[in-house]
């Protein structure tokens, strides 16, 4: 039996995290969305966000009329994405072990998620547990970096400066191993004090070719899947380079 972290490594970093993606994700991966999930799917179906994060591209499904469950493994990023969308489900949970009432017409994964399972094992579960909770005809898009999203700007810092909040996030990454790190190092100003205080983080990803995500759903009982270059489908090159989209069908 897997082990579960009793607390996410997003925790900590759940503030910056919204402030940092809140408008970068979505609208260069929308017509990719646009193609594989919203063109195929229409209001109001039932759609799952794995790893919904604090809620960005679930912001999206519910203003488009879908009926959304969120489930994250982070309690501090579900509180965010609850305090930005309060009519909307979410839901604490681990994708390797989900444990949902309802059944759903789509299942969504977007921003790599699906990268922070860190062994193979853990990507089975998450797809096996998935396809369990979709309906006949359902289908599952996600997507996923390949090694060339890892090894683009390597070690390379960037940084987002805000009147209250300074970020760097640079990657990291092992070709012997797959493993990526994102190093997250952030300032926040003291309330009514010229001060700073300081704080660092470090996000973990693994990386999997594509042979093995696809073997993977076809374990996990899913049917035809088929993987898209990000960029083939409209994704800008800074957020599709080294990116795959996957549309798995029960």
């Amino acid at each position: 039996m897997v082990k579960r972290k009793a607390r996410s490594e997003y925790d900590d970093i759940a503030g910056i995290y919204h402030v940092l993606w809140a408008d970068w994700y979505l609208p260069a991966a929308a017509p990719a969305l646009q193609q594989l999930l919203f063109s195929r799917l229409p209001p109001p179906a039932r759609v799952l966000d794995v790893c919904c994060g604090s809620g960005h591209v679930t912001r999206e499904l519910v203003r488009r009329g879908y009926q959304v469950t969120g489930i994250d493994s982070s309690a501090a990023l579900i509180a965010v994405a609850r305090e930005e969308l309060p009519d909307a489900d979410f839901r604490v949970q681990d994708a390797r072990a989900l444990k949902l009432e309802k059944r759903y017409q789509a299942a969504i994964s977007t921003f790599d998620s699906l990268n922070h399972m860190l062994s193979l094992d853990d990507l089975r579960e998450v797809f096996a547990g998935v396809r369990q909770v979709l309906e006949p005809h359902g289908f599952f898009v996600f997507d996923m970096n390949l090694e060339e999203a890892y090894t683009a700007d390597l070690r390379q810092w960037s940084v987002t400066v805000e009147e209250q909040e300074i970020a760097l996030v640079r990657g990291l990454y092992d070709f012997e191993t797959r493993f990526a790190e994102t190093e997250v190092i952030w300032f926040l100003r003291a309330e009514g004090k010229d001060c700073w205080h300081r704080h660092r983080s470090i996000v973990k990803e693994r990386c999997y070719p594509k042979s093995e995500i696809l073997d993977a759903l076809s374990e996990a009982g899913f049917g035809k899947s088929d993987a898209f270059n990000a960029e083939e489908l409209g994704v800008s090159a800074g957020l599709g380079f080294g990116r795959i989209f996957i549309l798995a069908r029960t």
